[in-house]
């Protein structure tokens, strides 16, 4: 629960930047100053707390006025990505089910507006490079709800549709994109040659300030640095540029016991094999492959899958 309370909290600093973006209008402010709020339901007492997650899990919404397009425009839209934060974080139990975040958009998708808002939530905490609460699994459902509308023009669907390619690349679960990497002797191999019972793939650039501090979380993980020892655990660094003169140059920083490689000919990007908008970014999976973790910043995130899989 605590680190719950955490990732919410790092969700709220997310949004807090933003959160006039839905102010109220001169005329709406000049009848009604008050910003509006939305109370979740509340679970039935007796309940057991496993009981409470799956009841507020189909009943967390049912207070909001879905019709009401005015709320869109007088809402604390700090408070409502706070409440959204929650809801998430309440079925993040269940990772990859994407049902209640499908049915809850088919509820938003009453209108545009409504549909607008509640897009710009899971954008905030779901697709957010910065979210720890951030899911591809939760936002496939958003995205197709979008691609699903009647009011979104041609170019209006450009964004919705390259989101929703990427989403679908890697997802939890699945086996994860091959691609062939370059060492800096020339050689070369590939991530499914890599014969471990776990891989970490870390998508870095040199000099990048969080790439730092993730390759620093890592080597001080006595874990992980014990599955590195014993050949448990095998961690690929790539570099998924072209401009090769710097990761020469930060290569010594990388640790021996890892892979340090790069992507000759920036084939991964041209070929949208891994979502790059965002780096750094680190992909777990198992001996097959499968991905466990997807897109991370967080090693302990990685830690704790690991761990319950042991």
């Amino acid at each position: 629960m605590q680190r719950i309370l955490i990732l919410l909290l790092a969700a709220l600093c997310v949004a807090s930047c933003g959160r006039r973006r839905n102010a109220p209008s001169q005329d709406a402010a000049a009848s009604d100053t008050r910003l509006r709020v939305f109370l979740p339901a509340i679970a039935p007492s007796g309940l057991s707390p496993e009981e409470q997650r799956d009841y507020l899990r189909e009943h967390y919404w049912d207070r909001f006025d879905f019709a009401d397009t005015l709320f869109t425009v007088r809402a604390d839209t700090l408070q409502m990505v706070e409440a959204y934060a929650r809801y998430i974080a309440l079925i993040s139990d269940r990772p990859t089910d994407g049902a209640p975040i499908d049915s809850l958009m088919r509820r938003a998708s009453s209108s545009r507006k409504m549909l607008d808002y509640f897009s710009m939530l899971a954008e905030r905490v779901l697709h957010d490079p910065n979210s720890p609460l951030r899911n591809d699994e939760f936002y496939i459902p958003v995205l197709q709800a979008q691609l699903r509308a009647p009011w979104y023009d041609e170019y209006e669907r450009i964004a919705p549709e390259y989101d929703l390619e990427m989403a679908m690349q890697n997802r939890l679960g699945h086996p994860a994109n091959d691609f062939r990497y370059t060492l800096a002797s020339g050689a070369s191999g590939t991530l499914y040659g890599l014969k471990a019972e776990y891989v970490l793939l870390f998508i870095n650039n040199p000099g990048c300030p969080m790439c730092r501090d993730i390759r620093e979380a890592i080597t001080a993980s006595p874990m992980l640095s014990v599955m590195i020892e014993r050949g448990q655990l095998k961690v690929l660094a790539l570099y998924p540029d072209e401009d090769l003169t710097e990761w020469r140059d930060y290569r010594d920083h990388i640790p021996a016991s890892w892979i340090n490689a790069y992507d000759q000919g920036c084939v991964i990007r041209e070929k949208s094999l891994y979502d790059l908008g965002a780096i750094p970014a680190m992909y777990l999976l198992d001996s097959r492959k499968r991905v466990l973790v997807k897109d991370s910043t967080d090693v302990a995130q990685i830690e704790e899958v690991i761990d319950r899989r042991a």
